[in-house]
């Protein structure tokens, strides 16, 4: 699992239990799917199409500083699967763990469009071209 990105838990993140609140967690999550995929497909035109089960394994509070992992499954014809799973760095507990998640690129009209890509690209990779 590749680690992108860090999250600090604020008040505003907490739900009436003083803990993460679920549904920001998945926004975060969501949100990084899509930045990781408009790099990977080179297409600022991307939807979430499906995210398998999601797994609730532990929260964080008010403090903890939470990660989000991103490991890629499979590239499809217009579409890459993903998989997640993100930790509180504080606990170094699993906060949630999600199996596939369905990113989809879009043409101009809309519409999934092919990408073209079959392996991972890394930034190093592109700037040796």
């Amino acid at each position: 699992m590749r680690f992108h990105t860090r999250k600090w838990v604020k008040p505003e993140d907490l739900n009436p239990n003083s803990t993460l609140f679920g549904g920001r967690l998945l926004a975060w999550i969501d949100e990084e799917l899509a930045l990781y995929s408009i790099i990977q497909l080179q297409n600022p035109k991307i939807v979430t199409k499906h995210m398998s089960e999601i797994n609730f394994r532990s929260s964080a509070k008010q403090g903890d500083i939470v990660e989000i992992g991103i490991d890629v499954v499979k590239f499809g014809n217009s579409s890459i699967v993903l998989s997640c799973q993100v930790r509180n760095m504080m606990t170094r507990e699993i906060i949630i763990t999600i199996d596939t998640i369905t990113m989809v690129s879009l043409g101009e009209d809309g519409k999934p469009m092919a990408h073209g890509k079959t392996t991972i690209e890394y930034i190093q990779d592109r700037l040796d071209n």
